[in-house]
């Protein structure tokens, strides 16, 4: 067989094959109209939040020194009180000795000073020295008190600063960060241990200026936990903060979490709903996007929609999604009313 032969029959083959493919990459692709509605006077919407502790406290040490004991690790649960590290204490213990030994000794003088005075009446009394003798004697038994009660109160401080090189628990929860290791330097401000309480957990939001404006009955507020709850929560409580920040325009909300949901943990994403009137805020009048839930493309991180351009190409756009109302769903931003969208992301894929 010739070598112009085999040419021709590798060519056929090839188109023989790629015809299909071909055929249905120029086939029409199924699209859907970007489809909006008004928002109503019951209306609603959606903000992203993060789950934290009420409670949460970074523990750090008063006095430096090296870290001789490690008793916690992240995850573990403590008690209240409960001792999590100790700093070598050595030098403190010394010095509070020290301090009780001088307490002692000006407690020694004082008790000689105090016979010598008692004696130092009595012979006051039978007029066998003056009245300057009598109270030189008073005045060094006086000395000897104030003595007494400066060392004391020295002591009282070394002891108080002894118990500084223990770090305890100041209330019972759960260790969510240990970032010391045993031997490492504990400074004053360093970070030894963080901890919360799981008992006490809120969903908070920055909510814009122009939605708070607009809020309408807090009873209505909702929150959703995607991945660790279904379906919209009710808040124990909720807290509008009456502070707008300066550099974003947004104001915390914050709503109580309800007990019995379990593996919630502070930093879990959240997403808010709340109810907007329509005679308040800009926000209550804007339009709401819905588009086939099955036309949505999750990759990873990333969700997205193939929005197809005037020339008729797909291409992979971000969005980011809303609730959702049947088998459709909010796109909260990425695409705008009346762009196409590819309802088989497969089939848009391969559309060149």
């Amino acid at each position: 067989m010739s070598q112009k032969r085999l040419v021709a029959i590798a060519a056929l083959t090839s188109l023989l094959v790629c015809a299909p493919v071909r055929a249905a990459e120029n086939s029409p692709l199924a699209t859907v109209v970007v489809q909006a509605s008004g928002t109503g006077a019951a209306d609603s919407i959606s903000l992203d939040a993060v789950v934290e502790a009420v409670r949460q406290t970074t523990l750090s040490a008063q006095v430096p020194g090296a870290i001789v004991s490690l008793r916690v690790k992240a995850g573990d649960s403590v008690k209240a009180g409960q001792e999590l590290l100790r700093i070598d204490a050595r030098s403190a213990s010394q010095n509070a000795a020290a301090s009780d030994a001088q307490v002692q000794a000006a407690q020694a003088s004082l008790n000689v000073a105090t016979k010598d005075y008692e004696r130092q009446k009595q012979l006051f009394q039978k007029q066998y020295i003056s009245q300057s003798a009598l109270d030189r004697a008073q005045a060094q038994w006086q000395a000897t008190q104030a003595q007494v009660r400066a060392l004391q109160a020295q002591a009282g401080a070394a002891r108080t600063q002894s118990g500084f090189f223990v770090v305890n628990a100041p209330y019972a929860g759960v260790v969510s960060d240990v970032p010391v290791t045993l031997g490492d330097m504990a400074m004053p401000g360093r970070a030894l241990v963080t901890m919360h309480d799981p008992a006490e957990l809120r969903v908070t939001a920055a909510v814009p200026q122009s939605a708070i404006a607009g809020l309408g009955d807090t009873s209505a507020v909702r929150f959703e936990l995607p991945g660790l709850a279904t379906g919209l929560l009710r808040p124990t409580q909720v807290q509008v903060l009456p502070v707008v920040d300066a550099a974003t325009h947004t104001a915390q909300v914050r709503l109580g979490l309800p007990a019995g949901i379990k593996g919630v943990a502070p930093g879990a994403f959240a997403r808010i709903w709340l109810p907007l009137g329509t005679a308040k805020g800009a926000m209550a009048k804007s339009e709401r996007l819905y588009v086939p839930a099955s036309a949505v493309v999750r990759r990873s991180e990333m969700t997205g929609l193939y929005v197809v351009n005037p020339e008729g190409l797909a291409l992979l756009r971000q969005v980011r999604l809303g609730g959702t109302k049947g088998d459709q769903v909010e796109v909260l931003s990425g695409v705008s009313p009346g762009d196409k969208v590819a309802l088989d992301p497969q089939t848009a894929a391969r559309v060149r």
